[in-house]
């Protein structure tokens, strides 16, 4: 499943998404990370150690969301995309990656680097993407 190109936008154009995920037990977790789209899809990174990338090697679907609040109800707009997650630990893919959050998180490397060490990058590849606000939702 592909995303439109107004769908990429909005995911990277905003600071934040939430992502849940849930281990082989079935409980859910939902938290704020801080997110580059690539190549069509969503990548962020991690402590190697924590929740969410415990619970993708448990379990690979993932849930990302983006949405835009108004008062003005007309307004909301925003995406959910769910798929599968690919966990990377090193290579050109996790550096080349670790390159563009910094780029667009400049505070990222002296707050929070990242390094095969202690560090994943992971990669969403969408399955299926609900859209509100941008285009008509699609089911896929």
């Amino acid at each position: 499943m592909r995303m439109t190109s107004a769908i990429a936008r909005l995911i990277e154009r905003e600071r934040v998404c939430r992502v849940a995920t849930a281990g082989r037990r079935g409980m859910p977790h939902l938290v704020p990370v801080c997110q580059v789209v690539a190549g069509g899809k969503i990548y962020f990174a991690s402590g190697n150690d924590g929740r969410k990338v415990l619970n993708l090697a448990e379990n690979p679907r993932v849930a990302v969301t983006v949405d835009l609040y108004s008062e003005d109800w007309t307004h909301l707009r925003g995406v959910m995309v769910q798929g599968r997650a690919r966990l990377i630990g090193r290579g050109t893919a996790f550096r080349r990656i670790r390159a563009l959050l910094y780029r667009k998180y400049p505070q990222y490397a002296r707050e929070a680097a990242l390094d095969p060490s202690d560090s994943m990058v992971v990669e969403v590849v969408p399955t299926r993407v609900f859209a509100w606000g941008l285009e008509p939702s699609r089911r896929h």
